[in-house]
C-alpha cells in the first residue's frame, strides 16, 4: 500500500471512529454512507443524470438558481432550518409523512428532505456537528462525500455553485429522488448497500482482519452472543 493510500484509509477511519464515538455504532450502520473514488464519482454522476432528467420535464419554465433551490436545500443553514421543521420520528414512525405551515391565509407543506449530502473536508468542523443527530431525529441519511480536500467542490458542482459543504435533498418525487433512492439502496451503482452494514464499514486494522474489518466483526459477535 502507498503512503497516499495509507493517509486516505487512516483519514476513513478517523471519520469512522468520531461517528461512532459521537452517535454510536448503531447510527453509523443505519444512517450514514460514504462514498469516494470511483463510488463518489459514479454516486455524483447518477445526481447529475436524475438533476437533468427533472429540468429537462419541468420544461425549464424557472430560472435555473431558483429552480435549483426548489429541488434542494443548499448550505448548512438551509439544511438545518428543512430538518428542524420535519417532524422528528419514531422507530415505528412514519418519516413520508407530510406537515403543513400556515402562510398568511394559507397552508403550505414543509420540504422533506430525502437525504443529505455532507463534505467531509468542511473547515471548521463544528459548522456542521450538529447535522448527523439532527438528520438522525428525522430519520434523513446522511451521504458523506470525501475527495481529499475537494468534497464541497465537487457537492458544489451538483448545484451549479463553487462550493457547498451541505445539500438536502427534497423529496419531490423526481428523477432526482428516484435516483437517490437507488443510490441509498446501491441498485443505481451496482455496489453494496448504502446504508453500511456491519462488514461494510472500515475499522481499525487487525492481524486477522487487514482490510480493518476487526473492531466491528468484534462488535457483530459480541452482539450475536448477548442475543443468545
Amino acid at each position: 500500500m502507498s503512503q497516499e493510500q495509507e493517509k486516505s484509509v487512516l483519514s476513513s477511519y478517523s471519520i469512522v471512529a468520531k461517528v461512532i464515538f459521537r452517535f454510536g455504532i448503531d447510527y453509523l450502520i443505519l444512517y450514514c454512507s460514504f462514498y469516494e473514488g470511483e463510488r463518489l464519482d459514479s454516486m455524483l454522476d447518477s445526481i447529475k443524470r436524475g438533476i437533468e432528467s427533472a429540468k429537462f420535464l419541468d420544461g425549464g419554465s424557472l430560472p435555473e438558481k431558483i429552480w435549483f433551490k426548489q429541488q434542494f436545500s443548499i448550505g448548512v443553514n438551509d439544511v438545518t432550518r428543512v430538518l428542524e421543521r420535519m417532524a422528528p420520528t419514531s422507530e415505528t414512525g412514519n418519516s413520508h409523512e407530510h406537515h403543513n405551515v400556515i402562510c398568511g391565509n394559507r397552508k403550505v407543506p414543509l420540504d422533506k428532505l430525502q437525504a443529505v449530502l455532507l463534505a467531509s473536508d468542511c473547515n471548521p468542523r463544528w459548522l456542521m456537528k450538529h447535522l448527523p443527530s439532527l438528520a438522525s431525529s428525522r430519520k434523513v441519511p446522511i451521504i458523506y462525500v470525501k475527495d481529499s480536500k475537494r468534497g464541497s467542490l465537487r457537492l458544489g458542482e451538483l448545484v451549479k455553485l463553487k462550493t457547498a459543504i451541505a445539500i438536502g435533498v427534497k423529496a419531490r418525487g423526481n428523477a432526482i429522488n428516484q435516483n437517490v433512492d437507488e443510490i441509498l439502496h446501491g441498485n443505481k451503482l451496482n455496489l453494496e448497500p448504502a446504508y453500511l452494514k456491519v462488514n461494510e464499514v472500515p475499522a481499525v486494522p487487525s492481524k486477522d482482519h487487514p482490510n480493518g474489518l476487526g473492531l466491528l466483526h468484534m462488535h457483530s459477535e459480541k452482539k450475536q452472543r448477548q442475543s443468545e
